[in-house]
């Protein structure tokens, strides 16, 4: 089995990582781009972790802006086995506080213009979204959760639209009526695109705002929602420091197969790729390529 090496993104109020020992930084170059910030690599007890605040220290990345390939392949590209995303969210259910957490287990695809492959002519892949998120993940992050007495819903549904502006009264009933539990911005490609690289993935969501369909929180704006999210950013540095004390050192075969996802997804016949294309493939097809 692989070391593993978990990789967190820290989404809005989450730009650093608590009580990781930091031991360099680097500035990984990708053939998609520039990440969104220089990676923190460290441990926490036993075990070694990548830190990448998702919208830049400083917050200069709007959702859409953000480069989710460069940012997923650099995490690949330095090792990274298992991937926990941390993102800020609105709740449509009055259960769903905000100041909780929810550890989502699907997601609805609602943004517009973002690049959400690493794939396309040249080289064609379709991997399974069925289950986005890895369940032994999903499970450790759990316990970890109750192990800190930190309130947390066990599944649950994220719908990412496009933003950067908030929900409108129209769009945040819709979701509401389809069942979906909270809404974010950055979940989205991220998630397919961990997929592809054959991470292990997981989101935790943290409620921050009742999006707009509450008659008693009929509005959204960045003071309320940051107000909760630095205070959720405590807890969220608990809930990982625990996570990671407890990991285990080797990477544990995802059952469901998210580390082994393009297995049965690459379509184009081997002597049809495109070299450019394999070239910038390099370390999402790395175990692939050298099988």
């Amino acid at each position: 089995m692989a070391r593993a090496l978990v990789g967190v993104i820290g989404g809005s109020g989450v730009y650093d990582l608590p009580g990781l020992e930091i031991e360099r930084e680097e500035t990984v170059q990708t053939p998609w781009g520039e990440p969104s910030d220089a990676l923190r690599f460290g441990r926490i007890g036993a075990t070694q972790a990548v830190f990448l605040p998702r919208h830049g220290r400083g917050h200069v990345y709007s959702p859409s802006d953000i480069n989710y390939r460069a940012n997923i392949d650099a995490m690949k590209r330095v090792g990274v086995t298992d991937l926990v995303s941390v993102s800020a969210c609105g709740s449509f259910k009055p259960e769903l506080q905000p100041g909780l957490f929810v550890l989502v287990d699907q997601y609805v695809d609602r943004t517009q213009g973002r690049a959400s492959s690493f794939f396309g002519k040249g080289c064609v892949a379709h991997v399974s979204m069925a289950h986005p998120v890895a369940p032994r993940l999903f499970e450790r992050i759990h316990a970890a959760a109750l192990a800190e007495a930190i309130a947390i819903a066990k599944g649950g549904t994220y719908v990412c639209m496009e933003g950067p502006q908030f929900s409108s009264y129209a769009e945040s009933q819709t979701y509401r009526t389809l069942g979906y539990d909270v809404v974010g911005m950055t979940a989205m490609p991220e998630a397919k695109l961990a997929r592809e690289a054959e991470i292990s993935y997981a989101t935790i969501a943290m409620v921050t705002d009742f999006d707009c369909w509450h008659p008693e929180h009929d509005a959204v704006d960045v003071a309320a929602v940051m107000s909760v999210a630095r205070a959720n950013a405590d807890k969220a540095a608990r809930l990982l420091a625990r996570l990671l004390a407890d990991f285990p050192a080797e990477h544990e075969p995802c059952p469901i197969g998210s580390d082994r996802a393009l297995e049965v997804a690459v379509m184009t016949a081997p002597s049809r790729r495109d070299p450019a294309l394999l070239k910038k493939l390099d370390a999402v097809m790395a175990r692939i390529n050298n099988a």
